[in-house]
């Protein structure tokens, strides 16, 4: 992974998005979008390398795959929901934004139901 060329594609893309949103705001929402979602999948190749990682660890622990997996998917909902909102502020809908943020925390809190109820049964088991 080279940061000099997600940077550079970065900077690119700002520029053609600048001037495009002088003619045609809809089509620079577009644009926006497009070119998150090539950084991102730019970026799939290095995460599954990380991911591979962290299951290896995971599985070398001896630590149950399910909280493990969770975490992930807290992890994956976190990163939607912050691309979801930056591209409603950069169409100027700062109050869809704040929703779509609204609804991730919820989602997340909801996965971390099972982790939070791990934690405290292991804490009750290490008390006297």
């Amino acid at each position: 992974m080279d940061i000099i060329q997600i940077v550079g594609f970065g900077f690119i893309a700002t520029v053609l998005i600048v001037v495009v949103r002088q003619y045609k705001k809809e089509l620079a929402v577009l644009l926006s979008m497009a070119a998150g979602i090539m950084i991102f999948l730019y970026l799939l190749s290095p995460l599954k390398s990380v991911l591979d990682i962290l299951e290896e660890l995971t599985l070398q622990a001896d630590l149950d795959f399910a909280y493990f997996d969770t975490l992930l998917k807290i992890v994956g909902i976190a990163y939607i929901t912050e691309f979801g909102a930056q591209v409603c502020k950069d169409a100027d809908e700062g109050a869809m934004a704040k929703k779509i943020e609204l609804g991730g925390k919820i989602a997340i809190m909801l996965m971390a139901v099972p982790l939070v109820v791990m934690i405290l049964e292991t804490v009750l088991t290490l008390l006297p």
